[in-house]
């Protein structure tokens, strides 16, 4: 599993004219899922989101997690995070999950954050989105679950 964390003032997801998702401060989190994510994962990067220490403290360092400044979540899928360039100019994305499968994690992704009492706020799974958002530091924070950077 991959995500993208971005820390925001504000976010939001639309389809079309609507509106899937909005959140004020906290954490805009891009999820690609891969074809042997399972139980692990889910509860791997719901722990991640949740506790990951990226908003400022009184000192202004980065020290503070979703949970203690009473953020939400705006969790949009994005398989193109499996996208392999590594040859020639179009990406494969033969490793990212797809379908119901696909989906029955996200939406695990979805309820394991609700369940750590955090806010989660979604795009709308598989759908061409538009995504807003007002990155606050910037912060952007790559996360794998397979590997460390």
């Amino acid at each position: 599993m991959r995500l993208v964390v971005q820390r925001v003032s504000s976010a939001s997801v639309t389809v079309g004219e609507r509106v899937t998702g909005a959140i004020d401060e906290g954490l805009l989190v891009l999820i690609g899922i891969t074809d042997t994510d399972g139980d692990e994962e889910v509860e791997w990067a719901a722990d991640k989101i949740c506790n990951l220490r990226v908003f400022n403290d009184d000192d202004g360092k980065m020290n503070r997690s979703l949970r203690e400044v009473d953020g939400a979540v705006l969790l949009v899928s994005q398989f193109t995070l499996y996208g392999d360039a590594r040859r020639g100019r179009r990406p494969s994305f033969v490793h990212a999950a797809r379908g119901a499968g696909a989906e029955a994690i996200y939406e695990r992704v979805v309820a394991a954050i609700e369940a750590r009492g955090s806010r989660c706020a979604t795009g709308e799974f598989g759908a061409a989105m538009q995504v807003s958002l007002v990155n606050d530091g910037p912060v952007t924070i790559l996360v794998d679950s397979t590997k460390s950077f």
